[in-house]
């Protein structure tokens, strides 16, 4: 339990919004160090081959203008790719889906070690951010950059391996700490504490089944 905690502890998580057109986007950032050089974080994040081996496995080009698509999960277009510093692109789910945009800002923090930021904005229906508040994609994004440390520190996950840990308790016990983590983030951000406790409990039991 001493490396969840660690893990959730490496994380800066904020909640914010800001305009989308005419409509207004959730935003959750997530910020950490990773030890190692921007050049081989940007290749974990860009390169298919990659990112593969600690996400999941994708098609396309990782260039702007280029498309991709993770497999069972989301696709969309690259809207910038500023090597290797930022990577900006639509993060969509079926044939309407609405405004969604991930973004990856990368910069050197002394040597051998890079800053990672991701933020994720999107335009979210009122019910449902109403019952899960910020952690339903915070958790998710989490597991992502928990997967992306490990595959930077050893070089590969054995995707058995992998799917096997998500039932594991120190799984469960991971997400029930970011499920919290989100849930202090959202309260900060100003909302309700009794809302924020409200969509902490309900995410932690969607990621959990509990």
């Amino acid at each position: 339990m001493t490396e969840i905690a660690d893990e959730i502890e490496r994380v800066h998580r904020a909640v914010g919004s800001r305009p989308a057109g005419t409509e207004e986007a959730r935003t959750v950032l997530l910020r950490r160090t990773y030890g190692a050089g921007v050049a081989d974080v940007w290749a974990a994040v860009t390169s298919p081959g990659r990112i593969g081996r600690w996400f999941l496995p994708v098609s396309g080009a990782f260039e702007a203008g280029g498309h991709y698509q993770l497999e069972g999960n989301a696709g969309g277009g690259i809207l910038a790719c500023d090597a290797p510093r930022r990577l900006r692109l639509s993060w969509l789910f079926g044939p309407e889906p609405g405004f969604s945009e991930v973004e990856v800002r990368l910069a050197a923090e002394g040597s051998g070690r890079t800053a990672f930021e991701l933020e994720h904005a999107a335009v979210v229906p009122e019910e449902f951010w109403g019952r899960f508040g910020p952690g339903a994609v915070g958790v998710g994004w989490d597991l992502a950059l928990l997967g992306l440390g490990r595959y930077l520190a050893d070089g590969g996950v054995d995707r058995a391996r992998a799917e096997a840990w998500q039932t594991s308790p120190e799984a469960l016990g991971f997400m029930t700490r970011s499920g919290e983590a989100w849930g202090a983030a959202y309260a900060a951000s100003g909302a309700d504490p009794e809302a924020a406790a409200a969509a902490t409990a309900a995410t932690i039991a969607f990621y959990t089944g509990t």
